[in-house]
């Protein structure tokens, strides 16, 4: 991180997202609190109902509008000059309109990014004072190139998923719920002094791709969907495995094998240069001539980076061309809805050698031993 005038900025990025706004019709772009908020400027306010935001101009000039109750922190980020705060008996709209005419942006277009308050930007709009756009493309270009340092967190971030499943498969027995397994990723992670977490899902209810409960007992012959990842330095990793409880029955072993080998000749068409919807192409191929088309319900797979789903999307509609860089998941998945659901992800890596995949714990079918007394 560098300093630019009192803000402490990632510089890199802050001259990236310029570049990108300057390709653009847009004035300036907002953005609120978030994570992408905490990778320009190394932290982000609470994202609350008041609102707050930081406008940075085409000409590189910036200023940062916050709740009177922010005014002191943010002055300490961003110098005393460029905060303008707002008190809640007066609201906010005066301080947007006077720092749109001091700027020069009244009646122009901002990019937002996705974090920010729908009804904030309706009220700034209705009241005359600027228009609004989308900002999502703005902050996904900022980042989705990796630099040699960001690759190498983001091999290590997965260095210890793969670690942690390897420990859960040693954990997982009949009788255990959900939770158990959760907390058991919670506590792996944390050993190794990282925060991680995770979703497991089991038997009938890894029909749900982001199932989000966490109380069903496992039993003999279930199978256990495990899809779960940590940060390190602020790079997140992701892995998906299904395993079974139990010997799986004809089905499970059909669908594990079609969606391991859409896994598999995904992961094997990927070049620079390869749009991201060939290869969603190639699994979703796979699995439709096997009878299973309509069972996969989602994208082939997301970027990952400083946020566990960003760019780029690796699926039908996104035409974009794979780049040097570029970090993704490989997840294809079968949903058969009350009965079991299997997905096998991999997180992708456009090293500056080649392709790397970066999760490398086994991808053949895992039966775990049950402990009998």
């Amino acid at each position: 991180m560098e300093e630019k005038g009192g803000i402490r900025l990632n510089q890199k990025y802050f001259d990236r997202l310029l570049k990108e706004l300057n390709r653009t019709d847009y004035d300036a772009v907002m953005v609120t609190p978030s994570n992408e908020f905490k990778f320009l400027v190394g932290h982000t306010p609470s994202l609350g109902a008041r609102f707050e935001g930081l406008f940075i101009l085409k000409d590189g000039r910036y200023f940062h509008i916050c709740p009177l109750l922010s005014q002191e922190e943010m002055g300490e980020i961003f110098g005393a000059e460029r905060v303008h705060a707002w008190s809640d008996g007066d609201g906010y709209l005066d301080t947007v309109a006077q720092c749109a005419d001091r700027y020069g942006l009244r009646g122009k277009t901002v990019a937002v990014n996705q974090h920010t308050r729908a009804f904030h930007v309706l009220e700034i709009a209705d009241a005359g004072i600027m228009d609004f756009a989308s900002g999502k493309i703005l902050m996904e270009e900022m980042r989705i190139i990796k630099d040699s340092e960001e690759m190498e967190y983001l091999r290590i971030a997965s260095r210890y998923a793969d670690e942690v499943f390897t420990e859960l498969v040693d954990f997982i027995q009949p009788g255990m719920i959900e939770k158990d397994v959760k907390d058991k990723i919670r506590a792996c992670f944390k050993a190794k002094g990282v925060t991680g977490d995770g979703m497991v899902a089991v038997g009938p209810n890894a029909s749900m791709p982001h199932y989000n409960r966490s109380d069903r007992v496992i039993q003999e012959q279930d199978l256990v969907l495990l899809d779960f990842g940590c940060t390190y330095h602020g790079l997140y990793s992701d892995i998906t495995r299904t395993v079974f409880v139990g010997n799986p029955t004809a089905e499970q072993i059909k669908v594990y094998e079609i969606v391991k080998r859409a896994n598999e000749k995904a992961i094997q068409a990927i070049a620079v240069g390869v749009k991201a919807s060939a290869i969603d192409q190639v699994a979703r191929d796979i699995i439709a001539a096997e009878g299973y088309g309509d069972y996969f319900l989602s994208r082939l797979g997301h970027g990952i980076g400083y946020a566990g789903h960003e760019a780029p999307d690796i699926k039908g509609s996104n035409h974009r061309k794979l780049e040097t860089g570029m970090a993704f998941s490989i997840e294809p998945g079968i949903y058969l809805p009350g009965n079991f659901g299997v997905r096998i992800e991999d997180i992708i890596l456009m090293g500056p050698e080649g392709v790397e995949v970066l999760n490398q714990v086994t991808k053949e079918m895992i039966v775990i031993e049950t402990k009998r007394n």
